[in-house]
C-alpha cells in the first residue's frame, strides 16, 4: 500500500493506482471527462488536473500515479481556474445547440459545465470540424460535436481490434476517423456501435430511425408490427430511473400498445425457433463428418450482424464455417409477412415491421438484399433501446405508472432459451439445452439447466460436454465428447477464428457476438456500459429464464403448431426458403455497402 494525502485527508491507495483512482476509492471526486474506467485512459483533456506539492506543473489525475508522502490539492484556486479555462476551450470548438441535441440531459459535457460552475463563454472564434457522416446505415457521426477524448478510439482498437477509428491530422485540423476521412460505409466498420457508447456527447450516435417509425404508425393503411429482443427488457427501465437489471417485460409492452403498435412480439419466440433449426443444422454437420462426408466444423453461430461482417471481412475464406440460420428478429420479421400474414389476411405490401433492438448493427442487418422474401424486406426498421426510451418519452407515456401486460401470440410465447440469448454463452447453452436432449432423450443434467463454465463475462468460455447412452438415431456419438466455445466482442473472435482458419480449433460448436458481453451490452443499449453493469443486466435475464414454466426451445407448444401448420419440418424447404441465407465475402479491401 502508499500512504498519501489528499485535501488533508490521509488515505491509502494500492500501489500503481493513479490519483484519479485513488481519490474514487476514497469518495473524493475529481472531475474528469475523457477518461473511462477500464476502457480509457489518456489524459487527453486535462479536466481532472490537480495540484501535486513540489510538481511545477498540474498534473493529470487519471495519468499520475500515486507515491509514498504525495500531498494531492483538488480544489485549489489554481486548479479550479485551470478547469474552467480548459472547459471555455472546448466549449468555444463545440456547437452550442443542446437544446436541439439527442444528447440533451444525456450529455456528459453538459453536466461538466454544470459540475464546474461555467457561467460565461469567453472564448469565440472558428470552429475545428463542421461535417457530418451520414452514410452508415447504423452510425452517424457529427464531427462538429467531436471533443477529440478519443475513447471511440480506444474501444474500436484495444476492446473490439476493429481500428477503423484513429487520430487523423495534428493541431486544430485534428480529426477523429477513418484513414483519409472516407466516410463509415466504405470502410470494415462493422457498425457495431461500441464507439457509440462510450462518446460523451452526440459525435456518434445511431442513424435515427424514429420519424419513419412514426410515419408508419400514423398511416392508417398500414398495419404496424413490434418486436423487442430480449435484451432490451433488462435494460429499458435504466432511461426512467430504474436500477440496472431491472425486468420491464411487461410495462415494455404496455408502452409499445400506447405507442400505437397493432401487434406486439416477442423476438425470444424466433430465438426459440432458431435453436430448432441451429439445432438441427449442428446435428446434420456431426453426423455427416462423422460418416465421412467431409462437414465444416466447427459450426458458428450467426445471430449477431456485428460479428458476420467482421468475419466477412477479415475471415472471409471461413464462412463456410458459419450457421446458415438467419438471427432471430429476420426470422420473425420473415414469418411476419408470411405465416402471420396468411394467418390474418393482410398482404405484406400492408405490413411495417419493427424490431427494437439492443444493437445498431441490425440496422445495417436489414439493408442486406439477403434478408428479403416475396420481393419484401423481412423487417421495415429497427429501433435502439435508446431510441425506443425516446419514443415513449415523446408519446407522453409515463413509464413507471404502467400496469404489466403480455405479448400477442402466436408469436409472443418464448422460453427460458430464448431469454438468454441476450448474454454471452446463451445462445449455445440454449442450443445445447435442446441437442443434448434430442441425442440422449435426456434433460441436460447440469444445476438450473445452466452449463456453468459458459455463464459469466470471460472473454473466452469453454465446455466439454460427454455423451454416454444416446438414443438409437445418434449411436455413433456414445462416448464422444462434444467441445464449445464462447465469445464476446471481436477481439475473442479474432483469437478463435485464427485457430480455424490454421486448421487447429478443437471445437464442434462455437457461439460469437460482437459485443463484449453480449447483447446485454450491445451498441443501442442504455448508457453507461461497464462490468458492474454488465453483470446486473445477466443477472436478470438469467432469473427471466430461470422464472419461465418452459425453458427449452423444442417445448414452445407455439413453435411446434408453427411446424405442424406452415414449416412441417427443421431444415426443410420451407424452413431454408424464410429461415436461412448466406453471406458475401467482402475482404479487407474498401468497398462501398450498397
Amino acid at each position: 500500500m502508499v500512504y498519501l494525502t489528499i485535501n488533508n485527508k490521509k488515505i491509502a491507495a494500492e500501489e500503481g493506482m493513479t490519483i484519479l483512482e485513488a481519490a474514487k476509492h476514497n469518495n473524493i471526486h475529481i472531475p474528469n471527462f475523457c477518461y473511462l474506467e477500464g476502457v480509457h485512459q489518456a489524459g487527453a483533456c486535462r479536466i481532472c488536473v490537480v495540484e501535486v506539492e513540489g510538481a511545477k506543473t498540474l498534473q493529470a489525475s487519471c495519468m499520475t500515479q500515486v507515491q509514498e508522502g504525495m500531498v494531492v490539492h483538488t480544489n485549489t484556486e489554481r486548479v479550479k481556474k485551470a478547469r474552467k479555462v480548459l472547459f471555455e476551450l472546448l466549449l468555444s470548438d463545440h456547437p452550442q445547440n443542446c437544446l436541439s441535441c439527442s444528447r440533451n440531459q444525456s450529455c456528459e459535457f453538459q453536466k461538466l459545465g454544470e459540475l464546474i460552475q461555467i457561467d460565461e463563454f469567453r472564448f469565440q472564434g472558428e470552429k475545428s470540424k463542421t461535417a457530418v457522416d451520414n452514410s452508415s446505415p447504423s452510425i452517424t457521426r457529427d464531427l462538429s460535436k467531436c471533443i477529440l477524448c478519443r475513447r471511440c478510439v480506444t474501444v474500436c482498437n484495444q476492446i473490439q481490434g476493429v481500428g477503423i477509428l484513429n487520430t487523423q491530422r495534428r493541431g486544430f485540423r485534428t480529426v477523429i476517423g477513418p484513414a483519409e476521412n472516407l466516410p463509415l460505409n466504405s470502410v470494415n466498420c462493422v457498425f457495431c456501435g461500441q464507439c457509440t457508447t462510450v462518446c460523451p456527447v452526440g459525435a456518434l450516435q445511431e442513424k435515427d430511425s424514429l420519424q419513419e417509425v412514426w410515419k408508419a404508425i400514423h398511416n392508417k393503411n398500414t398495419r404496424v408490427i413490434v418486436q423487442t429482443a430480449p435484451a432490451v427488457r433488462a435494460a429499458l427501465g435504466e432511461e426512467f430511473g430504474y436500477e440496472p437489471g431491472t425486468l420491464v417485460t411487461g410495462k415494455m409492452v404496455s408502452a409499445l400498445r400506447d405507442i400505437g403498435f397493432d401487434h406486439v412480439f416477442d423476438t425470444n419466440f424466433a430465438a426459440d425457433l432458431t435453436i430448432i433449426e441451429e439445432g438441427n443444422e449442428f446435428l446434420t454437420r456431426v453426423r455427416d463428418a462423422f460418416n465421412g462426408k467431409g462437414a465444416v466444423l466447427p459450426l458458428i453461430t450467426s445471430c449477431s450482424p456485428g460479428w458476420i461482417k467482421y468475419i466477412e471481412h477479415v475471415f472471409p475464406d471461413e464462412i463456410g464455417h458459419l450457421s446458415t440460420c438467419k438471427s432471430p428478429h429476420m426470422m420473425m420479421g420473415a414469418l411476419v409477412k408470411s405465416y402471420y400474414a396468411e394467418k390474418i389476411g393482410v398482404d405484406p405490401k400492408d405490413m411495417f415491421v419493427v424490431s427494437v433492438m439492443p444493437c445498431t448493427a441490425k440496422k445495417f442487418e436489414i439493408t442486406r438484399p439477403e434478408m428479403r422474401n416475396g420481393g419484401y424486406p423481412n423487417v421495415d426498421a429497427v429501433l435502439t433501446t435508446r431510441e425506443l426510451a425516446r419514443m415513449i418519452k415523446d408519446a407522453g407515456i409515463d413509464f413507471t405508472e404502467l400496469e404489466d401486460s403480455g405479448f400477442d401470440n402466436p408469436l409472443g410465447l418464448s422460453t427460458g432459451a430464448g431469454d438468454i440469448f441476450a448474454a454471452t454463452g446463451g445462445v449455445m447453452e440454449a442450443a445445447i439445452r435442446t441437442v443434448y436432449e434430442v441425442v440422449t432423450g435426456r434433460e441436460m443434467p447440469f444445476e438450473k439447466l445452466h452449463i456453468k463454465p459458459l455463464v459469466g463475462l470471460s472473454q473466452i468460455k469453454t465446455a466439454d460436454i460427454l455423451i454416454e447412452n444416446p438414443v438409437d438415431e445418434y449411436r455413433f456419438l456414445d462416448g464422444v465428447t462434444l467441445k464449445v466455445a464462447v465469445t464476446s466482442g471481436l477481439k475473442g473472435a479474432k483469437i478463435l477464428m485464427e485457430q480455424v482458419q490454421r486448421g487447429e480449433s478443437p471445437y464442434h460448436f462455437i457461439e460469437i457476438m460482437g459485443c463484449p458481453g453480449g447483447c446485454i451490452s450491445g451498441g443501442g443499449q442504455p448508457r453507461p456500459v461497464n462490468d458492474l453493469i454488465r453483470q446486473k443486466r445477466l443477472e436478470a435475464i438469467y432469473a427471466e429464464d430461470e422464472g419461465k414454466e418452459i425453458r427449452k426451445s423444442h417445448e414452445n407448444p407455439f413453435i411446434i403448431r408453427l411446424y405442424e401448420e406452415y414449416l412441417e419440418k427443421p431444415l426443410g424447404h420451407k424452413s431454408h426458403e424464410l429461415l436461412h441465407t448466406h453471406y458475401t465475402k467482402r475482404g479487407m479491401s474498401i468497398e462501398k455497402i450498397g
